[in-house]
């Protein structure tokens, strides 16, 4: 994990990298932040779709 990760209290299992190196929040990610930011995130939990 890189040093900058480290800093905002990312663990390994909170998010991956695409091929095209986008950074993905995962699931376990999102439920410990606790809300849904409306963004329209892959993994979202909370069950929000973007129009």
């Amino acid at each position: 994990m890189s040093q900058r990760n480290q800093s905002k209290g990312l663990a390994e299992e909170d998010y991956y990298f695409t091929r095209e190196g986008f950074m993905v929040f995962t699931e376990k990610y999102h439920l410990k932040r606790g809300y849904c930011c409306k963004s329209g995130c892959r993994h979202c939990p909370y069950d929000f779709k973007r129009k």
